[in-house]
């Protein structure tokens, strides 16, 4: 049975029973504290802790999942995966036990003809949590399960919670035993390997306090309504039905498996580090190829960096099992192929897919050859033992190098890796920036203050911006410094929660409303707008005059010159994508935005660099339409109806049932919850002024609208004519009188930088003259000043002087560039054979200066920040040398 009607079957039972089927959402988590979907249950996550009411009583879906913490063990077992699919079917307070159980016996073994799996029901054992015998009892008396086949385990094994305090409960785990070929009888508890998990039922009935360890944690008592969560691991069931041994010989698995095997030469079964490496490939380009189709792309943060990392393992990978050659567009096709039953967007994004995965592919490429060179010059330099944190810190951020690919390559030399030291820099670099990020998003108040605020609103905040610009609305909570108050005075920080509201939440790119909330005794300006939760939204500000509190109506006006930018810049945003994908094709995906008043930023997914017609034509294209004076109309219909009708989803967008289209004209539609304007016309003008790359197959525009881009256009205009006058040549004559202005300036350059570096070479002679004997040897130790003093310099001239002085070359230099002490040392052949090495030369005269430096044992180079110890450091390096030589 294939993968996708093991899928269809599920959806289709439970659907039967009345359920909702629930689409998966894509791998980007909607959830703060999550980077991706981890569990087919956290879509559901809101209902089941109560931040939100859950929309149906019951539900089903099939979701998409990505771990990453066991990534390094991803194929060495035949278990480990990071991207999967579970199937569940939930209640929200509808069934318990007593139907949840009977359901999934049910599921398992009715016939393959009648809609079933198909389990020989005396191949099925179940484990029960310890004290559960409700659980037990309705396995036993209700469906039949022999007493023997009903073994107890403990809270480690068949107790379920998030991990934090909230709703926990016991649950119920069925295993399939695979025969005695797999291992010795007696069920679960004897041996996971035969008998295996294929389902784990749990069941939400108790809330958990504060704890560590999976089974070191308070139950504070019954949760008021019981809910159930389960999930069946469809990889490992395919595994099962389809009669293989693991879940990379699966349909869904195998063909990628094969498919590197045949781009690399290699033969799969032969066991060794090439199975290992196969099965890994297989299972990342899986991970690689939904991650992409889900919006993600390549970056060196968060969820970017984790596909970074899996598509960086996979070319190496495969340039270890023999190839030589780009591969990661076939391995991506096999993906999209198999998958394409199951998800048929797939199909329709493929180039868009492609686009990314080649880009990236051949950046790592350059990536992969320069950080090498480097790699092995750290380990060098360490002499076997252990690569700084500093080094691999280096790798990173100056040469591309993820730290787990650092680490691998040092652990097969056997070269350790100052992992904290690595860690304690890179979290010097985030923090900042993440600081700012989070407290942006949830202020100061914790998560359990803002669903507290939400359990007292008992509904969503009506949110009336689209057609209001103002109105009255009831303060139903105040949070200062996180948290609840029932009044705010004069001068305090304050986060407001009104039953409705016109002021929009930041959200899809959209900044959020400023204005204020007027009260009977004063005013609360506010500066920032976001949704901390679905369906809460907070009015964070200031209070300017008078006391607010809980209870209050207040006068609700949002600052709408601000709005009317934003939301010009939001229809422009829309307008640009459509005519981006007129011009490159539906590759052309938005990958990003942000909508500030008077512009906007675009990313979009592109293999190179939009060449300048392009840019024109697009720009021309748009403004051409603001002339038409489209009408734009917001719809709201069924998400599949929507996408029937043409209408662009965002990838990584998670959308309900219900979605709202915007449509400019008949030309372009688009999901989207933002602000707009009402005709194209209101726009003014649209003016592109940057295109640039912000990773590997994704470009990034900035670009003005309205008002801004008028002044822009003026700006650019004055200076045109200034120019033109200073030149004393037609506008249209600028660029070639500027080309070769710069183009004479840089030949004058060359000249100079003749002329310095002669007068460097000059000093050859004078140097060479005063060399010291050192054993034998001919040692220059000096001091280098004047016009071309530079790295680069110093290189040139102690190159020259090894050439004059032979074999028995010895050569040291210093000198001050730009502030800075450089040196630089150049070792004959003879010197080199007696034990004179440059780099141990520049490491000691280096020190002096309090820098470092390092090379080949022919010739290195080192700097320092104390400019006042360069004769010191010279010295030195002469006095290493005569020790060297003894």
């Amino acid at each position: 049975m294939e993968s996708a009607e093991i899928a269809r079957r599920w959806l289709a039972f439970f659907e039967k029973r009345d359920h909702v089927v629930v689409p998966s959402t894509p791998l980007v988590a909607d959830d703060p504290e999550l980077l991706f979907v981890v569990a087919g249950m956290q879509p559901f996550k809101p209902y089941f802790r109560g931040d939100a009411p859950a929309p149906w009583p019951r539900a089903t879906s099939v979701q998409k999942v990505l771990r990453t913490p066991d990534i390094d063990e991803v194929g060495k077992t035949t278990r480990h995966a990071t991207f999967f699919h579970m199937c569940g079917n939930f209640s929200f307070g509808d069934y318990f036990k007593e139907t949840a159980i009977p359901l999934a016996w049910e599921l398992l073994t009715t016939p393959v003809a009648d809609g079933g799996y198909g389990f020989a029901p005396d191949r099925l054992w179940v484990t029960v949590y310890t004290d559960d015998d409700e659980a037990a009892d309705i396995w036993h008396r209700v469906v039949g399960l022999p007493v023997d086949r009903i073994q107890r385990r403990g809270m480690a094994d068949n107790f379920w919670s998030m991990g934090v305090p909230g709703p926990c409960g016991p649950c119920s785990e069925i295993y399939y035993d695979r025969g005695p070929e797999f291992g010795v009888g007696g069920g679960p508890v004897a041996n996971e390997e035969r008998y295996l998990e294929v389902w784990n039922l749990v069941f939400m009935q108790y809330e958990r306090g504060p704890g560590g360890a999976k089974d070191n944690y308070p139950i504070l008592g019954e949760l008021p309504a019981k809910n159930i969560d389960t999930g069946m691991g469809l990889e490992r069931m395919a595994a099962i039905l389809q009669g293989v041994d693991n879940i990379y010989e699966i349909d869904t698995t195998r063909p990628i498996l094969d498919k590197a095997a045949e781009l690399t030469g290699q033969r799969y079964g032969s066991g060794g580090q090439n199975d290992v490496r196969l099965r890994m490939v297989a299972d990342h380009i899986r991970a690689i190829t939904m991650l992409v189709n889900d919006g993600v792309v390549p970056s060196n943060e968060e969820r970017g960096y984790v596909l970074r990392r899996l598509m960086r393992r996979v070319v190496r990978a495969m340039r270890l099992l023999g190839a030589r050659e780009p591969t990661m567009h076939e391995l991506v096709a096999t993906a999209i192929a198999v998958f394409t039953p199951q998800y048929p967007e797939l199909s329709r994004n493929a180039e868009r897919i492609f686009a990314v995965a080649d880009g990236e592919e051949a950046s790592f490429f350059s990536t992969l050859a320069a950080g090498t060179a480097r790699f092995e010059a750290a380990v060098r330099e360490a002499g076997g033992g252990v690569l700084s944190g500093e080094q691999a810190f280096v790798l990173h951020d100056t040469y591309g190098f993820p730290i787990d690919l650092t680490l691998e390559m040092a652990a097969e030399q056997g070269v350790t890796v100052d992992e904290e030291g690595f860690r304690a820099l890179m979290a010097e670099q985030r923090r900042r920036a993440k600081e700012d990020a989070e407290r942006r998003k949830t202020g100061a108040a914790d998560r359990a203050a803002y669903r507290a605020a939400a359990e007292l609103l008992g509904r969503p905040v009506e949110f009336t911006g689209y057609t209001e610009r103002s109105g009255e609305a009831v303060v139903r909570g105040l949070l200062v410094d996180g948290a609840a108050v029932p009044a705010a005075h004069a001068g305090q920080r304050v986060e407001v929660v009104l039953d409705r509201t016109p002021f929009y939440a930041e959200g899809g790119g959209q900044l959020p409303d400023h204005g204020v909330l007027e009260f009977a005794a004063g005013r609360i300006d506010v500066d920032d707008v976001q949704q901390p939760l679905p369906g809460l939204i907070v009015h964070r500000g200031r209070v300017a005059d008078g006391e607010i509190t809980v209870g209050e109506t207040v006068l609700a006006r949002i600052d709408v010159d601000r709005r009317w930018a934003i939301s010009r810049s939001h229809t422009a945003t829309h307008m640009v994508h459509k005519a981006f994908r007129e011009f490159l094709g539906d590759t052309a995906a938005q990958a990003g935005s942000e909508n500030a008043p008077g512009r906007f930023r675009f990313d979009f997914t592109n293999p190179s660099a939009v060449p300048p017609s392009v840019l024109g034509e697009v720009e021309e294209r748009v403004n051409d339409l603001l002339l038409h004076d489209l009408e734009v109309t917001a719809q709201i219909m069924r998400q599949q109806e929507a996408i029937a009708s043409g209408a662009i989803a965002m990838f990584g967008e998670k959308y309900g049932d219900q979605v709202r289209v915007i449509s400019i004209g008949d030309w372009s539609r688009e999901l989207c919850g933002g602000t707009h304007v009402p005709h194209t016309g209101h726009l003014g003008v649209i003016k592109i002024v940057s295109e640039s790359s912000i990773g590997a197959g994704v470009r990034r525009i900035e670009a003005l609208v309205g008002l801004d881009a008028y002044r822009y256009l003026a700006r650019e205009a004055v200076l045109v004519s200034q120019l033109a006058e200073q030149l004393k040549a037609p506008a249209d004559e600028l660029p070639d009188r500027i080309a070769g202005m710069l183009a004479r300036l840089r030949d004058a350059e060359k000249e100079l930088e003749k002329l310095r570096q002669a007068r460097l070479l000059a000093e050859a002679p004078r140097l060479a003259a005063a060399r010291v004997d050192v054993g034998g040897l001919a040692v220059v130790a000096a001091r280098v000043d004047g016009d071309g003093v530079d790295a680069d310099g110093l290189r040139l001239l102690a190159t020259d002087l090894r050439q004059r002085l032979g074999g028995s070359a010895v050569v040291v230099l210093a000198g001050v560039a730009g502030g800075r002490p450089v040196v630089v040392a150049a070792v004959g052949s003879e010197a080199l054979a007696r034990g004179v090495k440059a780099g141990e030369l520049v490491g000691v005269a280096a020190k002096r200066l309090g820098g470092g430096g390092g090379g080949r044992p022919d010739f290195a180079q080192g700097g320092g920040t104390n400019p006042a110890a360069v004769d010191d450091a010279v010295s030195a390096a002469l006095d290493a040398v005569r020790a060297q030589v003894g």
